[in-house]
């Protein structure tokens, strides 16, 4: 039976939704990914060990895995719009903080900026398959490519901004607090059709009320949106440090952590279209896992000629897997208030195993002075996102 929500998505208001969730979703990669050309300078700057280092990209992670359980029953209780607005706000003051001098800064930065990320990577999911139920393939293309995009760019510009414009480190992170700022101003509208408290679904919530925590399925979900997250996190973090040990600048290892995402974009949009039309998507699982198993043994083993084929290959390889795991939570539940709970235990238990992923990496890469055995947790994690993926992929509700 229809009610107040579904008046709010016409067609007078479509557009506002649709640029509030593109401006957001530019804001959920771009401030990580342009951390990744800058360890170094950040490194020898604030005088800290890879370890640390990586544990600037593990923060945002761990952040997301803290609160992501708490971020539907806030929605629920006092509206999705003021959450995501309050989030952006805390957002660009994270950005902000970050961008200042000093080592304290830089971490409490990032946990704020963290965990306002992570209340938009939970509710925004949940906003696509409330507003545009007929069209969640493609909505969610469009958020995974805002993302990706904005990511990519972050990626390459990071070091001409901080040494070629005179930035620095503190110059290239603080400029994303600019984009934060724009996405609060185009999500302010949404106040105006305020959904209202205690609730995040268009459809009765108490007669299908699950506890996905329970649920085999969500497990198996959550551990793909935890295992495809710690290899995005890994390549992001250390992808540069990789390729300038093969004799690539940092500069220059920027722009192919830059190619690297910018490879998968299309398939962002490409891959949840596609997996809204099929009964099943193992097939995409299986296709995901061939391009993450070659990329990586192309780094491991490939000439380093063709080492931009690897690279691109990685990246089409994790566009499959974000946009799986992004469809997974609207594919496998039946209203949006579901789709908001597996978003938060996917989101709070995959992190928290994503956040491994980046200090775990530099810890092994200072023990052995060498990125093989990094590389070979990558391929062990491919195999493993396989077993859950194909698990995931089954035509069923949580």
């Amino acid at each position: 039976m229809p009610n107040k929500q579904n008046k709010r998505a016409v067609p007078s208001s479509i557009g506002l939704i649709i640029l509030g969730i593109i401006v957001i979703a530019a804001n959920l990669r771009a401030p990580l990914t342009s951390v990744g050309p800058l360890v170094s300078l950040i490194r020898d700057d604030v005088r800290i060990s890879n370890t640390l280092a990586g544990l600037i990209t593990t923060l945002p992670l761990l952040a997301f895995a803290l609160l992501s359980p708490l971020v539907p029953k806030l929605g629920r209780r006092y509206g999705v719009e003021r959450i995501i607005l309050i989030a952006l706000i805390f957002l660009t003051a994270g950005i902000v903080l970050r961008s200042l001098s000093g080592a304290a800064n830089l971490y409490i930065g990032t946990a704020i900026l963290g965990f306002a990320i992570a209340v938009c990577n939970v509710l925004l999911p949940s906003v696509i398959k409330r507003d545009f139920p007929t069209k969640m393939g493609s909505m969610t293309g469009v958020y995974s490519i805002s993302m990706s995009l904005f990511g990519a760019i972050a990626s390459g510009i990071s070091v001409p901004l901080a040494v070629n414009a005179g930035l620095k480190w503190q110059g290239a992170l603080g400029i994303w607090g600019i984009l934060s700022f724009v996405s609060f101003l185009c999500w302010l509208p949404q106040l105006r059709k305020q959904t209202k408290p205690a609730t995040t679904t268009s459809q009765p919530i108490a007669s299908n009320d699950v506890n996905v925590w329970r649920s085999p399925l969500a497990w198996q979900v959550t551990l793909f949106m935890g295992i495809q997250s710690m290899v995005f996190y890994v390549l992001i973090a250390w992808l540069p440090e990789i390729l300038k040990q093969q004799g690539i600048d940092s500069s220059q290892s920027g722009w192919y952590l830059s190619i690297m995402q910018l490879a998968l974009l299309p398939f962002t949009f490409i891959v949840p279209v596609i997996a809204g039309r099929m009964s099943n998507q193992r097939l995409l699982v299986v296709i995901t896992i061939i391009l993450l198993l070659t990329g990586t043994l192309g780094l491991l083993y490939g000439s380093s000629n063709i080492i931009l084929l690897w690279i691109i290959i990685l990246g089409i390889g994790g566009g499959f897997a974000f946009s799986l795991s992004m469809m997974f939570f609207g594919l496998r539940t039946e209203n949006a208030h579901q789709a908001a709970e597996l978003s938060g235990m996917a989101q709070s238990v995959g992190y928290l195993l994503a956040a491994t992923g980046p200090a775990l990496i530099g810890f092994l890469h200072d023990a052995t002075n060498s990125w093989n055995l990094p590389l070979f947790i990558l391929l062990g994690a491919s195999v493993l996102l396989f077993i859950v993926g194909i698990g995931a992929a089954r035509n069923r509700l949580v």
